[in-house]
């Protein structure tokens, strides 16, 4: 965790996104350790945690990180969370909740509680295009490689 909070501190400095650390470690090594990078990649999804996740990807040639256990500063937000997921990292180590972030203007709280709401503005149409796409996948997936 003091890795992930000097890499928090970091960015304070750095002013290249907000004030968050990641860390992630497998058999108690750091394999990736990154800071949020919002303001400096002009990209909404540049999260300490997305960032510590690719890093680790990378590294480790793989997008199946079990085994590896993830450090972060604060509470992951729903986006994280699932890239978290979808990662197969399995634990989670966090410091501040989403009461602490609130109080330095994040809204992960309120994000997290407008996806478990109904999804407004959101419309599934044409299913069958999806289906089309899955038999397609289906016919390939043997030759892709997770």
């Amino acid at each position: 965790m003091k890795i992930a909070y000097g890499e928090a501190l970091q960015n304070i400095t750095k002013k290249e996104g907000g004030p968050f650390g990641a860390v992630i470690v497998k058999d108690n090594k750091v394999i990736a350790r990154a800071h949020n990078q919002v303001l400096l990649r002009g990209d909404p999804t540049a999260h300490a945690e997305v960032m510590a996740i690719r890093k680790a990807c990378k590294k480790l040639k793989t997008v199946h990180l079990e085994g590896c256990d993830l450090y972060a500063t604060s509470k992951p937000c729903p986006m994280c969370k699932g890239a978290i997921q979808w990662s197969n990292i399995k634990t989670v180590y966090f410091s501040g909740g989403y009461d602490e972030t609130a109080q330095m203007d994040f809204g992960d709280r309120e994000f997290d509680e407008d996806f478990q709401k109904t999804e407004d503005g959101w419309r599934q149409i044409d299913r069958e295009c999806f289906g089309k796409i899955g038999n397609a996948f289906a016919d390939m997936e043997e030759h892709i490689h997770y």
